[in-house]
């Protein structure tokens, strides 16, 4: 690596860490020509998959957004951020594992869900609603019902207000 001073490309390595949450090498280093030393941070780069939309448009993953998604429906709730962190660690890690190059946000979204649901239940039921696009009381009583027996809340589906079928 070349100094950032001098532009010597030989430097030396002095001290390795890692940082914190243990995702990269923190290295104090010195330079051989003018013997300054500064610090560098390593960090694996992973590719995480595309999400096609339900539209069938095709975005990059962001972690900024699935933090802010998380966050609205976290909001005003007694939820750590160290929880809302290890949850999105959780969500990418399952991104990763799918081995995919793209996922479904359907897919992504139910992950979401699994982690709110451990989180906090009144954060769960929000980004259901909004996620699943509740139309009517019913479904919010539906899906509390389901979690008031201490099973597994069944999110409702949306349906076609006359029909009564999947939309």
């Amino acid at each position: 690596m070349k100094c950032p001073f001098c532009q010597h490309p030989d430097t030396q390595v002095v001290e390795t860490r890692e940082v914190e949450d243990a995702t990269a090498l923190r290295r104090r280093r010195r330079c051989a020509g003018c013997d300054k030393r500064f610090t560098t941070y390593e960090r694996a780069e992973v590719s995480f998959p595309a999400v096609v939309k339900k539209d069938g448009r095709r975005t990059d993953y962001s972690r900024a957004k699935l933090a802010a998604s998380l966050a609205l429906a976290l909001r005003k709730r007694p939820v750590a951020a160290e929880d809302v962190d290890a949850a999105i660690g959780r969500i990418e890690q399952q991104l990763l594992q799918t081995g995919a190059r793209e996922l479904e946000s359907a897919r992504l979204g139910e992950w979401v869900m699994n982690e709110l649901k451990r989180l906090d239940e009144v954060a769960y039921v929000r980004f259901a609603s909004v996620y699943r696009s509740f139309k009517d009381p019913a479904q919010f009583v539906q899906i509390l019902e389901e979690m008031a027996r201490g099973g597994q809340a069944r999110v409702p589906s949306r349906r076609s207000p006359r029909s009564g079928r999947k939309t």
